[in-house]
């Protein structure tokens, strides 16, 4: 018990000590880095965001991004500058260009190609049901079959 209890301590301090304070000259500044960080992609990890992302490279680029805000860029400079670094990949919501234009358009594409194809399936001309295409020999034949029936009861 006490080995546990000592174990998760140990496990805990860690998790504190992981933990990257950032300083600010100005505290109006960390809404915006903070906002920056989630929505910049880490390069390494590929499907993280560089808030949740510890590697190195990672933690390089969140003091890149707390530089530059300290030198009064604006966010749009920061994503440039990355951009042009990294490419287009950093942005987790690429912007809306000639190479991007499929990724953005095709969600709409597919809704319409969706749309289109249930209106034409039921614009077509509904199956025959059993009842409806039966030929009239058939039917006196059921009607024979069923009085059969009801007779021998």
């Amino acid at each position: 018990m006490r080995l546990m209890a000592l174990f998760t301590l140990l496990l805990s301090s860690l998790v504190v000590a992981s933990t990257e304070v950032v300083e600010f000259s100005d505290e109006s500044l960390r809404p915006r880095f903070q906002q920056l960080v989630e929505e910049l992609r880490c390069p390494k990890c590929q499907n993280q965001n560089l808030a949740d992302s510890n590697s190195p490279i990672s933690q390089d680029l969140r003091r890149e991004i707390q530089r530059m805000l300290e030198q009064q860029m604006t966010d749009q400079q920061i994503k440039d500058y990355l951009k042009s670094r990294y490419s287009e990949f950093i942005l987790y919501r690429p912007e809306v260009n000639k190479s991007t234009w499929l990724l953005w358009g095709s969600p709409a594409v597919i809704l319409l190609l969706g749309l289109l194809i249930a209106m034409r399936h039921n614009r077509q001309k509904p199956l025959a049901t059993a009842s409806n295409s039966a030929s009239a020999a058939d039917q006196q034949r059921l009607a024979a079959l069923l009085d059969d029936e009801v007779n021998q009861q």
